[in-house]
This record gives C-alpha cells, structure tokens and sequence, in this order.
C-alpha cells in the first residue's frame, strides 16, 4: 500500500467507510493473524479471538493515528500488546499450558490446511515435523517479551528500527531481548539434538 493509498484510507475509516473497514481487514488479516498465533505459542482459538480484538481496536481507535509511522506498524503494536494482555489473562488464569487434546487437535488442523505439491520422504517428514514441533515448544516456552521480538525479527522480517516502533522499547532492549531469545532456542535446540 502507498503512502497515498494509506492517506486515503485512514481518511475513509474515521468517516466510519465500512468499504475501507473490510479493505483494511482483507489487507491485514493474515499477517496480524499470524503474528498473534505466534506470538500466543500457536494457540489457534486464543489467536482468532486476538486477532478480532485487534481490529475492533483499530477501528475504535483510527482517529487517534497521527501517521508518525506506517499505518501497518500501528497496526502490529495493537497486535502485539492485545497478544500480552491475552498471555498475562492466561498465565493468571492457568491456563497457559496446552493440554494433550489441543495438541492432536492442532496437528490435525495443521494437516488438513496445507497442501504439498510434491510427496516427501517419510523419514524426512518425520524428522522435518520433530523439528518443527521442538521450534514451536521451544519458542512458546520463552518469556513472552522475547517471544514477540523474536517473532518479529525472524519470523516477520521487520528491522531493528520497526521493532523498536512496534513495540516502543529502545533498541539496546530489543537487541538484547532478540540476543537472549535466540541463544534460550539454540540452547534447547543443543540440548534436543543431544537426546
């Protein structure tokens, strides 16, 4: 989206345009989806109902956007704290463990959605969803302030310098988070390979 294009836009939806509403959500809906399943250790329900508040909050909030920054880094630092308050609701809740039924559940999901041109090998496979599997556990079982900044660094690609307007720390705190994160996974990743 241009610069103009996103000028026109914001316009639109502080005059309360539904058309720009629905053009905002087909635009941003899967990357703030998936940002929030991330972030939320791959909890696909908590990540839906994230992602919705996400929005409702944009919408009630459009006309507080200055245009300090991009329209899209707005965006992902609602998704980020909405991600956080969910995580600090869970963990008082007790509730930020999957249970055994959540697994097989996601696994089942996670394989009815994708489609693959080409068969693998299945000891490939096998190995390929271990790891992917360990990945997952091992990135969900970081401090939740690492985890974001990892999930933006590496996974949605942002700079150093988006980052630091997504989530508003400095950028010493997240180099240090990224830093810290990334040594927690290798660190397991060792320790895993080594069973």
């Amino acid at each position: 989206m241009t610069p103009e294009e996103e000028r026109r836009l914001v316009k639109a939806l502080r005059r309360g345009d539904e058309k720009a509403f629905n053009r905002l959500v087909r635009e941003f809906q899967t990357p703030v989806y998936n940002l929030v399943y991330r972030i939320m250790g791959h909890r696909r329900e908590d990540a839906w109902d994230v992602s919705q508040e996400v929005f409702i909050t944009v919408f009630r909030a459009i006309d507080g956007f200055r245009g300090d920054a991009k329209l899209s880094t707005w965006i992902y630092r609602i998704a980020v704290n909405h991600s956080r308050n969910r995580l600090k609701y869970l963990a008082r809740r007790r509730q930020g463990q999957h249970d055994a039924l959540d697994d097989v559940r996601e696994k089942r999901m996670s394989a009815s959605e994708e489609f693959q041109s080409s068969i693998p090998r299945p000891d490939n496979e096998v190995e390929g969803l271990r790891a992917e599997a360990f990945l997952k556990k091992a990135i969900a079982a970081l401090d939740p302030e690492q985890r974001a900044v990892l999930i933006l660094r590496d996974v949605q690609s942002m700079t150093y310098d988006q980052i630091v307007e997504v989530t508003g720390l400095p950028i010493g705190t997240v180099k240090s988070r990224i830093h810290r994160a990334r040594q927690a996974v290798q660190k397991a990743y060792k320790a895993w390979k080594g069973s």
